[in-house]
């Protein structure tokens, strides 16, 4: 059965001029892990360019559409605390491109989704603390999939088994992705 967010995307109007579902996905589960909770009014706009209108034609429309990413929300904020989290369907590696188009497009929305929640991230993990490692290993795992050709050169002057890399990686994230919201979590609470 499609997703809800699936289901609007089907309106090729909106589709155009929304993230894609992988996008969306990763932006989402960015604002899910991060280590304040951002009050969806803040970042849904980003979904569709960070214009002022939104492209739904009625509110009813709207109201569907912002309940899905909620959904989407909810799940991965409960999968991240759980360490129960795990790459959305159609993530995967790919013999011919290294990642799936959708891993690439995940990979992109979070690296989108990081960027509203940097400060707070900084906050909590400043360069010079040992949590900043954490931080900086799952930001490079996801910009090294997003763009894994630039990334296998470079694995490659390194003279890196680089599928394998690849494959390590990937199987790492969803680890890593919990255990940095978790610990972000633990930060803020002791703060």
């Amino acid at each position: 059965m499609p997703s809800q967010l699936s289901t609007i995307l089907q309106n090729s109007q909106l589709a155009e001029q929304l993230l894609s579902e992988s996008q969306t996905r990763g932006f989402v589960t960015a604002m899910a892990a991060a280590p304040h909770l951002i009050d969806p009014t803040e970042w849904l706009a980003f979904m569709w360019g960070g214009e002022e209108t939104s492209p739904f034609e009625n509110h009813d429309d709207l109201e569907t559409y912002a309940k899905a990413i909620i959904e989407i929300w909810n799940e991965a904020r409960a999968a991240l605390f759980e360490s129960s989290w795990q790459w959305p369907d159609g993530c995967a590696l790919d013999d011919s491109q290294i990642v799936t188009e959708a891993t690439s497009n995940f990979c992109e929305g979070m690296l989108q989704g990081w960027q509203l929640a940097r400060d707070d991230w900084e906050t909590i993990m400043p360069p010079d603390s040992e949590d900043n490692a954490l931080l900086g290993g799952v930001l490079l795992s996801f910009s090294l999939l997003f763009d894994p050709e630039t990334a296998l050169e470079a694995l490659k002057e390194q003279n890196a088994d680089a599928l394998a890399q690849f494959e390590e990686i990937f199987n790492a994230i969803p680890v890593m992705l919990c255990g940095l919201t978790q610990r972000g979590a633990q930060l803020v609470a002791a703060q």
